[in-house]
């Protein structure tokens, strides 16, 4: 059974790993990656993202911006939202299925979400239209008060969340997708990219889409502190980083769709620790 890593929360488990009219985005990121500050790696720690492997890049999405920000695993984030994210005290990190503080809240919950399917590098492929739909469903089917209005096309500027293809990560070799956390105000991460999925089930697009809308939306990974599913110690043992959601389990869940490291035989499907999870936040 194969295990791949999400890119930017996860990192590589050895042996194991395979993990009007736009232009198309040329340079997903910069070809430079710079080293990271000690305040920047503390605080990455504080908010339980692993900050060993973290990097300053340069991402630029489609409508054209370009933003520079901290990159670790499949989480990206401006310098300045990651500094903003309130930290947790050391008795909360030590109550060890978990989130983040920032949540999507108010009239925040009823999520525009779009799947970009523009004529060019950026549109995403069948399989991953079906993936995105598939999760959006996930979500929805559990009546929580975050809900998903989903749309496929180009007009994505309004909207709250943008799912997309990204063939820059893919001409690397990567697969997997990368995603953002709730912001301070409340709203949800924007940006969703998709990569490297093609050779693979419906249902594997479906587990990586849901697992980036669940970063998306407030969710850590499971085995944050084990990274077991990538056969790994944790991403910040010791750390301030991650609240215990109450009723589901401590320790290692070997189903969740939330795990740093997802399988080549995943079903898509929540587990029914997730289900606690989600209707106890939402």
């Amino acid at each position: 059974m194969k295990r791949i890593k999400f890119l930017a929360l996860c990192a590589i488990a050895a042996g194991l790993v395979t993990s009007c009219q736009k232009e198309d985005v040329s340079t997903e990121i910069d070809t430079v990656n710079k080293e990271v500050s000690k305040e920047v790696k503390l605080q990455l720690e504080a908010i339980g993202v692993n900050p060993d492997n973290a990097t300053i890049q340069t991402r630029a999405f489609l409508d054209g911006s370009e933003v520079s920000g901290v990159r670790s695993g499949d989480y990206f984030s401006t310098l300045e939202n990651l500094m903003n994210t309130p930290a947790l005290g050391t008795g909360e990190a030590n109550t060890k299925q978990y989130r983040t503080n920032n949540l999507v809240t108010g009239s925040n919950r009823t999520i525009d979400i779009i799947g970009y399917t523009g004529n060019d590098s950026n549109g995403l492929n069948s399989k991953e239209q079906t993936g995105l739909q598939w999760a959006v469903n996930n979500y929805n089917r559990l009546n929580l008060s975050v809900s998903f209005r989903l749309t496929f096309g180009t007009d994505y500027q309004s909207k709250d969340m943008v799912v997309y293809h990204d063939p820059n990560e893919e001409a690397a070799g990567e697969q997997g997708g990368v995603a953002g956390f709730p912001d301070s105000q409340g709203r949800p991460n924007k940006w969703v990219a998709i990569y490297g999925l093609g050779g693979y089930s419906n249902n594997v697009n479906e587990h990586v889409i849901t697992h980036e809308i669940g970063h998306s939306i407030g969710f850590r990974h499971t085995d944050w502190f084990s990274r077991q599913s990538c056969g790994q110690s944790g991403e910040s043992a010791g750390s301030d980083g991650s609240i215990h959601i109450p009723g589901t389990p401590t320790g290692y869940d070997s189903t969740s769709i939330m795990l740093a490291c997802f399988s080549t035989s995943a079903d898509g499907e929540f587990n029914g620790n997730d289900v606690t999870a989600l209707n106890y936040l939402y």
